[in-house]
């Protein structure tokens, strides 16, 4: 680690990331029902565990941090967990209800299970004088204090409270939303981590899920203003919440990471940029007969259901999810710390006056 100079790069040898499924690499899948085809298609060949046609964000970003695609900790199956884990799942949200039994204080458990299980077997072996036999698929527990630990939650929070209560009461939820998220961070500082990066919510009234079934007032750009208007009150106070944090926690570096700049830039500029209309998806429908990507159904003679021939000229791959041409160019808009607050690129965002 470089310390509060900006001497050099960081080298974080994990990362540790709690969201929903816009980062989720396989939890859902491994939990519930699996991911099908035409999922993970573009890049992966096959379904791999994301609501995408290949990756995410998350993935991107393990890519620029050179490290490999973060492994599910509910996937028991071909898991490697060396360097890092995702506690990610589909639905899942900062408090319950929501569309999820895992919320991010069940992440924040598992995760402290995790740490603690890692930490004694390689004790126990060191005791004994034996090399870990699972040292290539476990983190060393030496590299949990220098490891990224990142944040992409709250859209499952609010979208649940526009589908069963009111605009009203979901602005109201938000303070106890973000004190709870406030209190996994706590959780996670007091097992040791240092580094976090934080993402806003995108902007809900964007997703064409959204657009077809709400039809309250539209912006410049085709999105529902109410959803995008108290995605950015979320917002707001999040990033309220990261400044009090670092006077809270002083020897942590937090980086608050503008996503939704970057999702309404790539959904406001779709032409210019070579996509179709970002109201149009890849997979699955939602116009005359409802059913997910990766389902199929003939209605009078209709077929629904059949992705498209070029994900790649779509922002939305199912109506909730970025495909990864559009994963791909918000991760481009985040890496560099452009729409970040400090405005560190991620391979920055170790540095810190009081770095351990």
């Amino acid at each position: 680690m470089e310390d509060g100079g900006g001497l050099g790069p960081c080298w974080f040898p994990a990362i540790y990331n709690f969201g929903d499924s816009n980062s989720d690499t396989g939890g859902r899948s491994a939990a519930f029902n699996a991911i099908s085809s035409p999922n993970g298609e573009t890049f992966f060949g096959h379904p791999a565990g994301r609501a995408c046609d290949g990756r995410l964000v998350i993935d991107f970003i393990a890519e620029h941090l050179k490290l490999p695609y973060l492994s599910a900790y509910l996937d028991s199956v071909g898991a490697d967990f060396q360097h890092g884990a995702n506690f990610a799942t589909g639905g899942s949200s900062i408090i319950l209800p929501g569309y999820s039994p895992f919320d991010l204080g069940i992440q924040i458990a598992q995760f402290i299970q995790f740490k603690s299980r890692t930490t004694a077997l390689y004790e126990q072996l060191k005791h004994k004088g034996r090399i870990p036999p699972f040292e290539s698929n476990l983190p060393k527990p030496e590299d949990f204090p220098k490891a990224l630990y990142t944040f992409d939650i709250g859209q499952n929070d609010l979208a649940y409270g526009f589908q069963h209560t009111t605009e009203k009461e979901v602005r109201a939820s938000i303070p106890n939303l973000l004190n709870q998220l406030s209190e996994a961070v706590h959780l996670l500082y007091k097992e040791g981590a240092r580094f976090f990066w934080v993402h806003n919510t995108g902007p809900l009234g964007c997703l064409p899920y959204g657009v077809i079934y709400d039809h309250g007032n539209r912006d410049k750009s085709g999105c529902v203003e109410s959803r995008n208007e108290l995605a950015m009150e979320f917002n707001r106070q999040l990033k309220d919440k990261i400044s009090a944090l670092r006077t809270q926690l002083p020897y942590a570096e937090f980086t608050y990471v503008d996503v939704y700049s970057a999702k309404y830039a790539v959904i406001s500029n779709a032409e210019q940029l070579g996509f179709v209309n970002p109201f149009n998806f890849c997979c699955g429908s939602f116009y005359g007969y409802h059913i997910d990507c990766g389902k199929k159904a003939i209605v009078n003679g209709t077929v629904y259901g059949n992705p498209c021939n070029h994900p790649s000229r779509h922002i939305s791959w199912d109506g909730i999810h970025y495909s990864e041409a559009a994963n791909r160019l918000i991760a481009n808009h985040i890496i560099d710390g452009s729409l970040s607050d400090p405005p560190v690129p991620i391979q920055g965002a170790c540095h810190h006056p009081r770095n351990i």
